[in-house]
């Protein structure tokens, strides 16, 4: 069986932790080069994965050229997403990027059109779009068990070390952009509709934790469609959270853990005074979103969570900053998406143990 070769485009913590021990899982993908900038760490990692291909990112264009590699999966900082992505792009590689995708409307649209002129295939990568808790739920809701769903509430939350680049201002840092993203992109696909106005609160702290160039906590209420809402927050300052809330007409839907990839997704659904309790089984979310990606490569099927998806969650989330800056409520305007996860998109795969983290 063919298998997909990726280069891993900064080999920092989620690339350490998450991505490279899941590809061997997979079955149809393997990890041919790593491009770091650091070339002790790197080499590191290389050895312990057996990759073949170290580049250091000024000989990034070099390895473009070269074959080895089909795809390419990066994980910089926020603000460096869409240069590499449209480097790759251009050159014929398919594309799998950290989200928020880019961090303006423009980055995203140059990256779409790279990915359409070359005809390689760019994914954001929403690995929650793979994993069977959060497919079944999205399906529950559409198949009208929980009856029209009116209100979406989530947290998302822990207390980030200081060392770390999501908290820089020049990255594009920050918990709505790191973890917000999740609670927004939840909201988008269990309503099936994009938002249409933001209303945003920020909060800077106290002091006790350390988060200096951006906000500690971002309080969000979205409106969309036919009346619904969705709020939630996201924050650097508070220990962990992680569940969202969905209520309907004739029931409700609670995910508790909702959103990390350590744990397994937990739901409790209720309609009346009747509940159900179900824990699905623990998955390797990177592995499920690798294997997925190489599948739609290897049978010329365009990804679900593409160029669009990203540039939808960003548009949001930029009108979600310009809310909370300015204190008043900001429009969004964005087609509605034609598509979401579904079952079959879903890939149960084992989580290893093999791992170095630098």
């Amino acid at each position: 069986m063919r298998k997909i070769r990726y280069a891993v485009v900064g080999a920092g913590w989620i690339a350490q932790e998450a991505f490279m021990p899941s590809v061997s899982q997979t079955g149809n993908s393997t990890i041919s080069a790593i491009v770091s900038g650091s070339a002790k760490n790197a080499a590191k990692l290389a050895e312990f994965h057996g990759v073949e291909h170290v580049f250091s990112y000024e000989r990034y264009d070099q390895m473009l050229a070269s074959d080895v590699a089909d795809a390419v999966y990066v994980a910089l900082p926020n603000s460096m997403h869409a240069d590499y992505a449209i480097r790759a792009l251009r050159a014929g590689k398919h594309a799998l990027v950290e989200k928020p995708l880019a961090t303006t409307e423009a980055e995203c649209e140059a990256m779409i059109a790279a990915a359409n002129e070359s005809g390689a295939y760019l994914m954001t990568a929403y690995r929650l779009h793979n994993e069977p808790g959060t497919v079944e739920l999205l399906e529950r809701i559409r198949s009208g068990e929980i009856g029209d769903p009116r209100i979406f509430s989530a947290v998302f939350s822990f207390v980030a070390s200081p060392d770390n680049h999501r908290l820089k201002a020049g990255y594009w840092g920050g918990p709505l952009q790191d973890i917000g993203v999740y609670c927004l992109n939840a909201a988008r696909h269990i309503f099936a509709a994009e938002p249409i106005e933001a209303v945003a609160v920020r909060s800077f702290g106290n002091g006790s934790v350390v988060v200096r160039e951006v906000e500690e906590s971002i309080a969000v209420t979205l409106r969309f469609p036919k009346g619904r809402l969705a709020q939630f927050i996201a924050s650097f300052g508070s220990d962990n959270s992680d569940f969202y809330h969905v209520g309907g007409t004739k029931g409700s839907v609670t995910a508790d853990p909702g959103f990390r990839f350590e744990t397994a997704v937990r739901m409790k659904f209720r309609q009346g005074d009747i509940g159900t309790e179900k824990t699905f089984p623990q998955t390797d979310h990177f592995a499920g979103q690798t294997a997925y990606f190489s599948d739609c490569i290897l049978n010329a099927q365009p990804p679900e969570p593409d160029g669009g998806e990203g540039l939808a969650d960003v548009r949001a989330l930029l009108a979600i900053e310009r809310a909370a800056t300015t204190g008043q409520p900001q429009e969004i305007d964005t087609p509605a998406r034609q598509v979401h996860p579904t079952a079959d998109m879903i890939r149960i795969l084992r989580t290893t143990e093999k791992r170095l983290v630098l």
